[in-house]
């Protein structure tokens, strides 16, 4: 027990006295509003910070102490990484700038930073970053560019996910659009999000300050991409509704010339952009738009059709004057001799324009008076000038035929003087046919060659082995068809039939020397003139020998068959040696049966033997 009142006697003794400093002070100051400790003393002490107090520091009232976290939060900053702070400027000088930021001692900036902003003065207000906290000499070292950096991706992403406008300045062009300076980040204007219309001049944007709207931005590269186009496309949006519900077929409206492509203008009706087809522009036929209408040209044009959302407007410009058929009339007549230009060929005419909008066709067989058909390229060519005669007019399909051959008498009026069965001509090699050769004795008059008009002696398989185009022929009307305007003609008949002498110079069993030309199928040929060629069938190759001739070997053959009709003629080797070995038999057959002849007894002798015999028998 002694030991335990020693232990604790300090303890007591401590409480005891503090006790008795809160009785004092509460008899000292009955007036002031009392506090945890004079209101109640037992729960005081058993908050008591001891430890504290038995290390020397005093104790502080909490009212103080709450005031004292209140004032130091706000005066001074947080010094986060990466946490931009406002400063202000205290003094400049001729390398940094002394920023106060309500930290425990004042930053340094270097005036570089500043260079954007020449006009930096004390007093002004800065966003900084805390680069580092304390460098070699103890000094806190801010950045400017650093802060203006992080607020300006905060600005940009606020922007982007807000959807505000913000302005930028356009620096410079880049390959496919612009660079714009967005808070000090570097942003891309892409060149179809300059305008909603095309631009065609890039450098005019070039130092100007617009609004734009962050279209898209990627973290990853630090890249953003901005519009000019999105901020006026919300007011076109409104103009095209208004505009687009008003729409009517038949209604005329001005509009402009937004671009031009091969196939049709696009035009601007304030906001909506319609379409005027090619074939719409004009009644007469052009090769492109750009020959009717030009760039940002004013013009009025009507609307013919649009889809149920009205979003594709078919437009028309022609249709605001009236359609030249009309104002045609009965100027135009059956007969009548007209001049025009050619504007369109096909292979089976030309389209000639004979007014303006109004075109007839030329067709190939009113080119010319010939009956072999060839391509309107061959007479004509864009752009020539030519006079037709009108054949037919059909107001209600809007079509009209010419003709030009009609300007020049047709060659078979008089046919038959020219051409009598029988005459001899001169000819141009116009075509091939597999059965034969057409060939133009004059404009307008063609005759046909058939193959096997062509030589006496040659066995032609395509008129292009016998002769080209272009060549000239002589050749003999043959036979005349006027109502059908139809010419037979043949060449080989401008020449003898050489088989005629042929047949007997090769008559069978005539013999000739020659030499195997080829080796064929079933025998051999072989040429003995340049009109004669022979057939040798293949057991006639044979030799005396057994063998047979081979291709380049010299023989004489007999010619065994000689057909002038189909021009057929067939030799033979074998039989020369077989006609030898017949002549050989024949003469031994001969000589053995004389020798037989010889040997035979005459009458006398017979009968003589016959005696003798005789006399034997009787004794004698």
């Amino acid at each position: 027990m002694a030991e335990e009142k020693q232990t604790k006697a300090p303890e007591t003794k401590e409480k005891e006295v503090a006790v008795e400093e809160v009785q004092e002070v509460a008899v000292a100051q009955p007036e002031k509003e009392l506090s945890l400790k004079e209101r109640d003393p037992e729960k005081f002490l058993k908050e008591f910070n001891w430890e504290n107090y038995q290390e020397g520091i005093e104790a502080v009232d909490e009212g103080k102490l709450e005031e004292f976290e209140k004032l130091v939060e706000e005066n001074f900053v947080d010094t986060l990484d990466n946490e931009v702070v406002e400063g202000v400027v205290v003094r400049i000088t001729d390398r940094d700038v002394i920023i106060d930021i309500n930290a425990k001692s004042e930053g340094v900036v270097s005036l570089n930073e500043f260079r954007y902003n020449p006009d930096l003065k004390v007093g002004d207000k800065v966003e900084v970053l805390i680069d580092v906290r304390e460098d070699a000499t103890g000094q806190l070292v801010l950045s400017h560019r650093k802060a203006r950096v992080i607020k300006a991706w905060e600005r940009v992403n606020k922007a982007h996910e807000e959807g505000t406008i913000v302005n930028g300045y356009v620096k410079c062009r880049t390959k496919g659009g612009m660079i714009v300076d967005v808070f000090g980040i570097e942003a891309f204007l892409p060149g179809s999000q300059i305008d909603v219309k095309p631009i065609r001049d890039y450098d005019m944007y070039v130092g100007k300050t617009m609004e734009f709207k962050v279209v898209k931005i990627n973290h990853e590269f630090k890249n953003v991409v901005v519009s000019h186009k999105a901020l006026i496309e919300a007011d076109i949006e409104e103009q095209k509704k208004e505009i687009i519900g008003q729409l009517e077929k038949g209604q005329v409206l001005e509009g402009v010339v937004k671009n031009i492509t091969s196939y049709g203008v696009f035009v601007d009706l304030g906001g909506v952009d319609g379409l005027i087809h090619i074939t719409d522009l004009s009644w007469s036929r052009i090769n492109h738009p750009n020959e009717i209408v030009e760039l940002d040209q004013k013009l009025n044009v009507v609307i013919l059709d649009f889809d149920e959302g009205k979003t594709r407007i078919q437009l028309g410009l022609k249709q605001l004057t009236a359609h030249p058929w009309e104002a045609l009339g009965d100027k135009l007549k059956v007969g009548d001799k007209v001049k025009g230009k050619v504007v369109v060929i096909a292979d089976y005419g030309a389209f000639i324009e004979v007014a303006e909008g109004v075109e007839g066709l030329i067709h190939v067989s009113e080119m010319s008076w010939s009956t072999h058909l060839r391509s309107a390229q061959d007479f004509v060519k864009v752009g020539d000038e030519v006079e037709a005669v009108v054949l037919t007019i059909d107001q209600e399909d809007r079509k009209i035929s010419l003709g030009i051959k009609q300007l020049t008498p047709d060659p078979w009026t008089d046919i038959t003087k020219k051409y009598p069965v029988g005459s001899k001509h001169k000819g141009i090699v116009r075509n091939f046919t597999n059965f034969g050769v057409f060939v133009e004795l004059e404009e307008g008059i063609d005759g046909l060659i058939y193959i096997s008009d062509l030589s006496w002696t040659k066995k032609i398989k395509h008129p292009s082995e016998f002769c080209n185009v272009g060549d000239e022929l002589d050749v003999v009307v043959l036979e005349l068809d006027v109502e059908g305007r139809k010419l037979s003609l043949g060449h080989k008949q401008t020449t003898e039939n050489p088989w005629d002498k042929y047949q007997d110079e090769f008559a069978v069993g005539t013999k000739h020397t020659s030499t195997i030309a080829e080796i064929v199928d079933k025998g051999a040929t072989v040429v003995f003139n340049d009109d004669i060629t022979a057939f040798v069938p293949t057991r006639h190759l044979e030799k005396e020998d057994g063998t047979k001739l081979k291709k380049g070997e010299e023989a004489e053959f007999q010619i065994i068959e000689f057909n002038k009709e189909f021009k057929k003629v067939v030799a033979s080797h074998m039989v020369i040696h077989k006609e030898e070995e017949a002549k050989i038999v024949k003469a031994a057959a001969k000589k053995q049966a004389k020798a037989i002849e010889e040997a035979k007894p005459t009458l006398g002798d017979a009968n003589q033997k016959l005696q003798e015999l005789k006399d034997k028998m009787d004794g004698k």
